[in-house]
């Protein structure tokens, strides 16, 4: 009804200018949706679970362009991305590439899915108890196959096995990412673990492990003994594969 009140209004306009490009003047802002149908207005009444993708996004944005509103910004951002998995991906850079999307706009998306993903890797993390390493490829799988650059992770576990927190030690590019045994430990120890598990990803897919996860593995099992933590992994994890070192005999 809100919709159809727009229109006529547009259209009354434009008889009244003697304009003759209807199409041109007829860009709804959100001043033309009635009140309880904007998405703010919406997600206050109904609960964001009622409310679209593009809606919740539109709430971010607050405004639009000249040429769409913040609902149709955030359709186009969806359709430009095809998913929010993917669009979490994507790089403020690659945000920016879609018409009305500036820096402060792409930071804004960017920030939203961190806090959504941190959610649901707390969900995941809480209570869980590790009895063999597909506990833990379980946990972390969802978000590290899709990674595209190299994540290092330190599993906290307490003295039952539960894990306390999954720390990201380091992130690096395709090559590779640096983790020394002092910055792996050093949160466990603050945190009171009394095991770790370490993981990480291989960008290409592939989890077989090398000569440097190899080394980097030998080199963390002393350290974790000379400190009285119980070092009981290391996972690799691939395009749904995985490797634990463990599990090799290579511990």
């Amino acid at each position: 009804e809100s919709l159809k009140r727009a229109i006529g209004t547009r259209l009354q306009r434009n008889d009244e200018s003697g304009m003759n490009d209807i199409q041109a003047d007829f860009k709804l802002s959100m001043r033309d949706v009635c009140e309880e149908e904007r998405p703010r207005e919406r997600l206050a009444r109904l609960g964001a679970d009622a409310l679209r993708d593009a809606e919740l996004l539109a709430i971010l944005f607050r405004s639009g362009t000249s040429k769409l509103n913040a609902v149709a910004l955030a359709d186009q951002v969806l359709k430009q991305f095809g998913t929010l998995q993917r669009l979490s991906q994507a790089s403020i850079e690659e945000m920016q590439q879609v018409e009305g999307i500036g820096a402060v706009k792409a930071v804004e998306i960017k920030a939203a899915l961190e806090l959504g993903r941190r959610l649901a890797n707390y969900k995941r993390v809480r209570n869980t108890r590790v009895s063999v390493s597909k506990d833990v490829v379980d946990l972390l799988m969802p978000d590290l196959r899709a990674c595209e650059t190299e994540r290092f992770i330190c599993v906290e576990l307490n003295t039952k096995n539960y894990v306390i927190k999954c720390e990201t030690i380091s992130q690096g590019g395709m090559d590779g990412t640096a983790a020394m045994p002092r910055d792996v430990l050093r949160q466990a120890v603050r945190d009171g673990a009394s095991a770790v598990i370490v993981v990480h990803n291989h960008p290409s897919g592939d989890p077989e492990p090398s000569e440097a996860d190899i080394v980097i593995t030998r080199r963390l099992v002393q350290a974790a003994d000379l400190i009285g933590i119980r070092f009981l992994d290391h996972i690799i994890i691939g395009d749904g594969r995985h490797v634990s070192m463990k599990d090799r005999g290579l511990l």
